[in-house]
């Protein structure tokens, strides 16, 4: 039975739920699976059938009524065990359904939203194009008024979740007069003529993640298709943003605290010139700099998410946040092979994966050569908007 003080308080409750749900579930398996480079399945859908993919979304619209903060708390316990399947679950909770729940028709709900809440489909969202990553100026992918239909042109790439996706959420070019005032998303089935989607990539980290191409062949959907009100996909995405940074930033977490907890174990256990390791200062410096930044990547982050769900502005603070907390995650990374030395280097042990996986964390939400600028542009004094 669960205790009295963790049912009134949901975010422990949750934490405790993926804890252990991690240790006895994906922590076993999670070198296994990054050896086989597949999708893990199995996980998937049991984490469906804990309702995870409906935690930011309400109750009453088919979501387990939680919030940015248990998202992310969710986000960040999961990236622990095995942050390719956390940042799958990530993204089937926010970008791959948030369309579709704010602005899909009850039908669109009912076929696609809903089934991706269940697990029995997997949802992929198509931003990036070749020439077009965070320059959304530059997107060419167009989606053409063709009376009754829209006519979708186009390619997209770098998309997680492609090669096994059962449908896509795609940014549009409906009219490029207006350039970024003319970007709209739109829903597209996999089964859709004209829709092929490549391979998955072959992948330095984060090696079960699915990524491949999207190519959009004259494809012609229906105009109930379009995902909220013409010209409004940039607002659109701009509503999320902070979000999607949050979120990144509860991964880098997760792995952050993975690559500690491994290496302050092993400076415990591993003994030269007499004594463990871990009584040396240089490791000792290592251990203090990565508890450190760990510990301010914590702060900010439930800093953030509790400005999310109370409505405030906070783009200035989640662009630092993604930026920060990322970067700890490399460091922290980098740090645990060091500390482990060749230890590190052998697949026998995870260091070698969280050293490769961190890089996956870099680029998603924004990259810090755009990231640094804004936030140099925005910081002003402190407390001033």
């Amino acid at each position: 039975m669960t205790p009295k003080a963790l049912r009134s308080d949901p975010e422990k409750l949750l934490r405790q739920i993926m804890a252990r749900f991690v240790a006895q579930e994906v922590a076993p398996l999670a070198q296994e699976i990054d050896e086989s480079g597949e999708f893990p399945m199995e996980l998937f859908k049991k984490l469906a059938e804990m309702q995870a993919f409906g935690i930011r979304y309400a109750k009453n619209k088919g979501g387990s009524g939680g919030n940015c903060t248990l998202y992310c708390i969710m986000c960040e316990e999961l990236a622990k065990g095995l942050l390719s399947l956390a940042a799958v679950a990530a993204k089937q909770c926010l970008m791959a359904t948030n369309f579709l729940y704010r602005f899909g028709a009850d039908e669109i709900k009912e076929r696609y939203f809903m089934p991706a809440m269940r697990g029995e489909m997997l949802g992929s969202f198509c931003l990036t194009e070749p020439e077009a990553g965070g320059d959304l100026g530059r997107v060419t992918t167009t989606a053409t008024d063709r009376g009754d239909h829209w006519l979708i042109q186009g390619m997209k790439t770098w998309i997680t979740n492609a090669p096994l996706a059962s449908f896509f959420t795609v940014l549009c070019q409906s009219d490029p007069e207006k350039g970024i005032r003319g970007l709209n998303f739109f829903l597209l089935p996999r089964d859709t003529k004209g829709l092929t989607v490549s391979p998955s990539f072959e992948l330095l980290g984060t090696r079960t993640t699915q990524i491949g191409e999207v190519a959009f062949d004259n494809c012609l959907i229906p105009k109930d298709h379009l995902l909220g009100k013409p010209g409004k996909g940039l607002g659109a995405l701009l509503s999320i943003l902070a979000e999607i940074r949050a979120m990144t930033a509860a991964l880098a977490l997760g792995l952050s605290k993975a690559a500690y907890e491994t290496s302050f174990q092993y400076a415990q256990e591993r003994s030269q010139f007499g004594k463990t390791i871990n009584n040396y200062q240089l490791i000792q410096a290592k251990i203090a700099d990565m508890a450190t930044e760990i510990w301010a990547s914590e702060l900010m982050l439930y800093k953030t998410a509790a400005m999310i769900d109370s409505g405030e502005p906070c783009g200035r603070e989640s662009a630092m946040l993604k930026y920060f907390a990322t970067e700890t995650a490399c460091r922290a990374c980098d740090e645990a092979t060091r500390i482990m030395g060749a230890y590190a280097y052998s697949s026998e042990y995870p260091a070698q994966r969280y050293f490769r996986d961190c890089r996956f964390l870099l680029y998603g939400g924004g990259t810090h050569e755009v990231l640094k600028p804004n936030i140099a542009r925005e910081a002003g004094f402190w407390g001033a908007r």
